[in-house]
């Protein structure tokens, strides 16, 4: 059976911008001095998109949120395989709003940065493997 190329074309979108979060992500770190805080945000909104990206792609509604446990349990009652992934990458959320906004006591550090961003790619990557090809970004 053909996909549908509606819905192929929403979940290529979402992956897109998981894509370019990442690539912003590393862009952050290799900025001297690096900004952590921002690309930390960069990695929760990669895994945030990836995750949507698959929800779109089976056609399940969701709603506007940052937060990863839900829509991590929600892809993992779909691709049951994703399951311990999604709950490693799902402490990941603090990062929608740690970090953005003034008064946040403690800077991140450049390793917490380094391991999100390692995670953020496992996702990203878990997630586009599990799309078909019409699907998937181009490259």
């Amino acid at each position: 059976m053909p996909h549908d190329p509606a819905r192929a074309a929403d979940a290529r979108a979402w992956i897109e911008k998981a894509t370019l979060d990442l690539r912003s992500a590393e862009v952050d770190l290799a900025a001297r001095p690096a900004i952590v805080g921002d690309a930390l945000f960069h990695c929760q909104q990669a895994v945030e998109k990836a995750l949507k990206g698959l929800l779109a792609w089976h056609d399940e509604p969701f709603r506007k949120t940052h937060d990863l446990a839900e829509l991590g349990a929600r892809v993992a009652g779909l691709e049951a395989g994703l399951e311990p992934l999604l709950r490693q990458a799902a402490p990941l959320s603090q990062y929608a709003w740690r970090y953005r906004y003034p008064g946040e006591t403690s800077e991140p550090l450049r390793a917490e940065a380094d391991a999100a961003l390692a995670l953020a790619r496992q996702v990203v990557a878990a997630a586009v493997q599990r799309l078909p090809a019409p699907a998937r970004p181009p490259g």
